[in-house]
């Protein structure tokens, strides 16, 4: 970011009574100054957008939203997106809200516990990584997660800034990989039961799959963005196999390294609204073995098909539709 950008973000800013208070060096800040259950004005939006978009990811503190509350929070930054299926957790009269209490969604479900769905699910320390519904032609654009009830202890959130991580390759690498393009699926992270497995049948029954450009351009900023994740990539198109998995370790090691990440400790009534299409996030594991329990409640905003450096859009493999959920 240019000094005078900075500068004139910082400004307006301030003058719609919004303290921006960075948390890390490439990724993070916390937002002090604004009651989020009272709504915020054209300037405060801004200020806020212009932080996110700079930020990758802001925090809010002590805020008590309801549902209501929370999704016309969205609505100033962006179209909710409504899924055709949610956890069981989620409340009644609000599509947008989908809550995570306790287990994650899965937990339970198809035969297996929650620990047992971490350790497939995260059976490499790379695995857990992952940007919001990336298996889609069109991912969110952002999300926006609030804490109800958390641990005591336990519970963090790490987020990771893919536009720092692309800057951070050498020049070479960064040509290398401009034009390459990758499949994100759902479910190719998983590490089957042995024998019968339902959840394996439903991802059969199930299957969202796209070709994504491993650089895409972010819409907003311009930014170059390395567009990987450990949970849905598993090839790069035109390599061979061995080929694709060096080169994709070497891209998920980059895109997670610690001086890129940021990690937020949950208080009830927290926010976290990040930049779905400039980040990755690793949800907590640390929090399975213990008695506490944790209620989250997320809203998503609708998103745009990537494109990549070349202009080339991403194509839905199967699954999907741009718009449709």
């Amino acid at each position: 970011m240019t000094t005078d950008r900075a500068t004139a973000e910082r400004e307006a800013a301030g003058a719609a009574g919004v303290e921006v208070a960075p948390v890390a060096g490439h990724i993070g800040a916390e937002i002090h100054g604004v009651d989020l259950t009272e709504g915020l004005d054209a300037a405060q939006v801004a200020a806020v957008r212009a932080a996110v978009l700079r930020w990758k990811v802001v925090f809010f503190r002590g805020q008590r939203l309801d549902h209501a509350q929370h999704v016309a929070l969205a609505r100033l930054f962006g179209e909710p997106v409504v899924l055709p299926r949610r956890g069981k957790a989620s409340p009644a009269g609000f599509p947008e809200v989908e809550t995570t209490a306790d287990r994650l969604e899965l937990g339970g479900r198809f035969g297996m516990e929650h620990d047992e769905w971490l350790r497939r699910r995260r059976h490499t320390l790379l695995r857990g990584w992952h940007c919001d519904h990336g298996a889609r032609v069109d991912p969110p654009a952002f999300t926006i997660l609030r804490a109800e009830t958390v641990p005591p202890y336990g519970g963090d959130t790490t987020w990771s800034n893919l536009a720092a991580a692309y800057a951070g390759l050498s020049a070479p690498m960064r040509a290398f990989v401009d034009g390459l393009r990758a499949e994100h699926r759902l479910g190719v992270g998983y590490q089957p039961r042995p024998g019968d497995d339902a959840y394996v049948r439903h991802l059969l029954d199930h299957q969202i799959a796209t070709v994504h450009p491993l650089v895409r351009v972010h819409p907003e900023t311009g930014e170059r963005v390395l567009f990987v994740n450990g949970y849905y990539v598993e090839q790069i198109a035109g390599l061979s196999r061995p080929e694709s998995a060096a080169v994709l370790e070497l891209l998920l090691e980059q895109a997670t390294r610690p001086e890129y990440t940021v990690r937020f400790r949950w208080e009830p009534g927290s926010v976290a609204f990040w930049d779905n299409r400039a980040t990755v996030h690793l949800a907590p594991s640390d929090n399975a073995h213990l008695a506490h329990p944790r209620t989250m409640h997320r809203v998503m905003l609708a998103g745009d098909v990537p494109t990549g450096v070349d202009g080339t859009p991403s194509e839905a493999v199967v699954g999907s539709e741009p718009g449709r959920w």
